[in-house]
């Protein structure tokens, strides 16, 4: 694996930050080619782990994953700095719409933007279930969890963070339950 400079990883989370549209999801697939294939600096499994872990936590996905990253490559400092420079262009972008918002939300042409980068965003997260669903350890208990929780999302109507809660507590009882006392 590579090394990299602080102030690298810095302009690799600006252009990343620039170009994220859509939320947290559509990371997995740019920090994939970014950081996996292009510049081999992380393993593919490290960065689904980071993924998994940064949606578990609160706050914004995309800066969970970048602190992670930031932290595999060059520590505490990697960390923040990963962080800064994802946030830097959304921060000073919505500072600056925010005060032009109005005639913004008018605008034929910015309406029809919206929607173009709305239809890429779906395909966007269309790849990232499809990187998660091939690496996850797929057992039978794992589809009987998988059609739970899409039962209780669709067709219960629970909300995505009670679904969530429910079926980290079912997981944790899981694997306590199968895992050999010495592997603990």
């Amino acid at each position: 694996m590579q090394k990299i400079s602080l102030f690298k990883l810095f302009l690799i989370f600006v252009k990343i930050g620039a170009i994220l549209l859509g939320g947290g999801y559509v990371i997995l697939p740019i920090l994939m080619n970014e950081f996996v294939e292009r510049r081999n600096l992380i393993s593919q499994d490290e960065l689904l782990n980071y993924f998994a872990l940064s949606q578990s936590l609160p706050g914004i996905i995309a800066a969970n994953i970048s602190m992670f990253v930031g932290y595999k490559l060059l520590g505490k400092r990697g960390s923040l700095i990963a962080m800064l420079g994802i946030i830097t262009i959304p921060f000073l972008t919505i500072i600056l719409l925010a005060s032009i918002i109005e005639s913004f939300t008018e605008n034929l042409y910015i309406q029809s933007v919206f929607w173009g980068v709305g239809i890429a965003v779906i395909a966007l997260i269309m790849l990232t279930v499809k990187e998660m669903w091939q690496k996850a350890n797929k057992n039978l208990f794992f589809y009987i969890i998988f059609i739970a929780s899409l039962f209780s999302l669709v067709l219960l109507n629970f909300s995505p963070s009670k679904t969530f809660l429910i079926f980290i507590i079912i997981g944790v009882i899981y694997k306590r339950i199968t895992t050999p006392m010495e592997a603990r």
